[in-house]
């Protein structure tokens, strides 16, 4: 789907790559199965479209490129507010480690010092002196309380070297990410500023063909036909990544199963060596020892209703009226208004200014954030139990497939995307992929 242009690191090692750098690579693995799954679904809806071609059309890509630029500027924004962060702690790191070597370098000095005017052959002189051997023991016992602590300030003192080594090399590291950052940005920027000219230039030209474009009902219900299908294809993928979460869940839960029984195995036959009495009175019946094991694998394993890996704190039926509105702005058009001659409204629309922050209304996992035809640059967030948030006509999208949010996380900025009149944000929700009224879930205070 999307891809992230970035800019060389500004080394001339290319074997050598930040952590930032590996990070980026290890995520971008992750998501691509994903995004070849998104990528099938909008072929398929490709293929099957029958409307003609929109003057929306035009402004795809250039949108879609837009968006792609103001979400890399968006993270390169908190990669270098990261990564700053944590170079001033290591820069702090470093001075105390200094400070702490310092000290103990002078404390080394001291006692080397001593060592040297006292002589070496401080034992040899005690055991010869014929001293009281009572005093004698007294003394070779100091000395090797001295030689103990010098043993433990030599390691003490290596150790803090070689952590000022490795404070060292992290602080490089976070200096290279900063020059990657800031050399993404000059480059993401410079990208950003000819895509918004190509897009001035296009609704100039389009802009007679895209006003009579919004006022065709047919092309209006396309769009709408479009939307629902591919929600409707959205539930199918989840409903198959759930069933094969589940069976990798059940499968894990089966082998923690074995080998907590293996353990019990183990226990008993150590029991049985030791002349023990087990408590186990038949093999299918695990001890009171064993039994927490088990107790804690099941709850691992076995989220509760409308929870997965945490996106879903509270069901989402739950906040029924609770809801905060995605934008700031002033409400256009509701859920069921007339459309002119078109269908009626399946949503909101909410006019607010371009580049406004539109936050999710509550916690789930994106499922789509891409370009479609009649919303412009879309987001699509599951929140459990079939419910899902739909925001479209963005300037900007601000997360990828694939990402949990929680309420109130930035996910998009508004705007005028997809042929849109207006700059704002068009907002539904869909529960089993029909469409409900959001006024009777948000609050407006």
């Amino acid at each position: 789907m999307a891809i992230l242009l970035c800019g060389m690191p500004p080394h001339t090692d290319a074997a050598r790559l930040t952590e930032r750098v590996k990070q980026k690579r290890a995520a971008e693995g992750e998501r691509s199965d994903l995004q070849q799954k998104l990528a099938g679904l909008k072929r398929d809806i490709d293929r099957t479209e029958s409307a003609k071609s929109s003057a929306a059309d035009a402004l795809a890509q250039s949108e879609a490129a837009i968006s792609e630029a103001n979400r890399a500027l968006y993270e390169l924004d908190k990669d270098q507010a990261r990564t700053e962060a944590e170079l001033e702690r290591l820069v702090k790191e470093h001075a105390e480690l200094s400070k702490i070597i310092d000290t103990q370098q002078k404390r080394l000095a001291s006692l080397l010092r001593e060592q040297y005017i006292s002589g070496n052959e401080d034992r040899i002189k005690l055991l010869l002196s014929g001293d009281n051997p009572n005093r004698i023991n007294r003394d070779l016992q100091y000395m090797g309380y001295v030689s103990q602590a010098q043993a433990r300030l030599l390691a003490s003192l290596r150790a803090n070297l070689e952590a000022v080594e490795a404070n060292k090399a992290a602080m490089q590291n976070a200096k290279d990410e900063l020059d990657e950052i800031a050399l993404e940005a000059r480059e993401q920027k410079s990208v950003l500023e000819k895509e918004k000219g190509q897009r001035a230039t296009l609704l100039a030209q389009l802009s007679s063909k895209l006003a009579s474009q919004r006022k065709e009902a047919g092309n209006i219900e396309r769009n709408e036909q479009r939307l629902a299908g591919l929600v409707e294809k959205l539930s199918e993928l989840i409903k198959e990544q759930q069933k094969a979460e589940a069976a990798a869940q059940e499968q894990r839960r089966q082998e923690q199963q074995a080998r907590a029984q293996k353990e019990q195995e183990k226990r008993r036959a150590a029991q049985a060596r030791n002349g023990l009495k087990g408590k186990i009175t038949h093999p299918g019946q695990i001890d009171d020892d064993a039994a927490p094991a088990k107790t804690l694998a099941r709850n691992e394993l076995v989220p509760e209703p409308g929870v997965q890996d945490g996106v879903f704190p509270r069901a989402f039926n739950a906040l029924r009226g609770q809801l905060r509105l995605p934008v700031r702005g002033e409400l256009l058009a509701r859920f069921g208004g007339k459309r002119g001659d078109g269908p009626t409204w399946k949503g909101l629309f909410i006019r607010a200014a371009e580049g406004a922050e539109v936050r999710a209304v509550a916690g789930g996992r994106v499922v789509f954030a891409d370009w479609l035809r009649g919303f412009g640059n879309l987001v699509i967030v599951d929140h459990g139990n079939q419910y899902m948030t739909i925001y479209g006509n963005n300037q900007s999208v601000l997360k990828r497939a694939g990402d949990t949010i929680r309420t109130g996380d930035v996910i998009a900025s508004a705007g005028n995307s997809g042929g849109n009149e207006q700059s704002g944000l068009y907002f539904e929700i869909r529960h089993q992929g029909r469409a409900i009224d959001p006024l009777d879930w948000v609050t407006l205070r």
